[in-house]
């Protein structure tokens, strides 16, 4: 099972909640990766923002949720 870059079946992305996060999700969508659950949301109290994650699988991968 090839993926791009050859990254690990599994990624879990993070940031900011900002428009840079929204297009890095939507790339990984792009080359074929899936999502794998819910996003998350945590209040950074030390950087004054909501910081995201959203996991990713790569579409041939067999997961179990």
């Amino acid at each position: 099972m090839q993926t791009p870059e050859d990254k690990p079946i599994y990624r879990l992305l993070t940031g900011k909640d900002d428009r840079a996060f929204c297009e890095r999700v939507s790339e990984a969508l792009e080359q074929g990766w899936r999502l794998y659950g819910s996003p998350s949301m945590v209040w950074d109290e030390g950087h004054l923002c909501i910081k995201v994650s959203q996991a990713v699988v790569w579409h041939e991968a067999d997961v179990v949720k």
